[in-house]
């Protein structure tokens, strides 16, 4: 019965094989082929120029900010979710999948309805002289919020397949509740934790919607690298625009291969201890 239909098998093979070949390796190809065709030398120095160092500094200070924000909503949520059972559970389940759903493009727009000129609490923000919209607080309100699902649906999985047995045996012996966190609970989804946290970072580095909407597009402010990409480009500084858009696409690749690491590590580290 398993080689009667080899034949559908190997065709599904090759189709798949050329959709991924079409959308996804061959321009994935050109973009670096177009960032490095005037040279290394021309390569780095686009991603050295001013504004290029300012994007990269600028991205990179949203995910330091971003990432233990993330990384503590991330957890109580998903261990809220996992060990107990209240009222409003399914639709707290449901307000965390929206981020996924909403275009980020209307992210921005509510945050800019919220803390805008004429937003909700715009006047308050003007007369205390805060600056929310097009500036650094509202890039990561907006990160955060196409970006915290990401660590809660990684974590939630594992925490409801391996239960709480170990942690209520913790309280029996009389453990802290940071002891059995840090004891218990932290060793058992460290796996699913770092990869929850590579996808959010991979996320918040590559944001274009919910960012340029409230961000103002200015230069060497507000500008991500994703960006300064389509600035160099509606410019015609292909050459710098293609160097930075390869080193966007890099991290992407490297956050795939770091995906790749932590499950095989997680399986590895699985299969040791149920042969132990």
């Amino acid at each position: 019965m398993q080689y009667s239909f080899q034949w559908q098998r190997y065709l599904c093979i090759s189709i798949s094989l050329f959709f991924l070949l079409v959308v996804l390796i061959i321009p994935l190809c050109t973009i670096f082929y177009s960032g490095l065709q005037a040279g290394w030398q021309v390569f780095l120095e686009s991603l050295q120029q001013v504004e290029a160092r300012n994007a990269i500094l600028l991205s990179l200070t949203v995910i330091a900010i971003v990432l233990p924000i993330n990384l503590f909503f991330g957890l109580m949520m998903a261990w809220l979710l996992a060990n107990f059972d209240f009222k409003g559970k399914a639709l707290l389940s449901s307000l965390i999948d929206l981020p996924l759903a909403i275009s980020p493009v209307v992210a921005g727009l509510m945050f800019v309805l919220l803390f805008g000129v004429h937003g909700l609490f715009g006047g308050w923000l003007a007369a205390h002289n805060i600056e929310v919209i097009f500036a650094l607080p509202s890039i990561i309100l907006t990160t955060l919020f196409v970006t915290f699902p990401l660590v809660v649906k990684s974590l939630l999985p594992t925490l409801k397949t391996l239960g709480n047995q170990e942690e209520q045996a913790g309280l029996t012996l009389g453990a802290s509740g940071w002891t059995i966190f840090f004891r218990i609970t932290l060793p058992k989804i460290k796996w699913a934790l770092l990869y929850g946290v590579v996808l959010a970072n991979a996320r918040a580095l590559g944001e274009f919607g919910a960012v340029s909407v409230v961000s103002g597009n200015i230069r060497n402010l507000t500008n991500t690298i994703p960006l300064h990409i389509e600035i160099l480009y509606n410019e015609y500084q292909f050459t710098a625009a293609f160097a930075c858009a390869s080193l966007l696409a890099a991290m992407a690749i490297f956050t795939l291969l770091a995906q790749h690491g932590i499950a095989y590590w997680q399986k590895h580290k699985t299969t040791t201890v149920a042969q132990g």
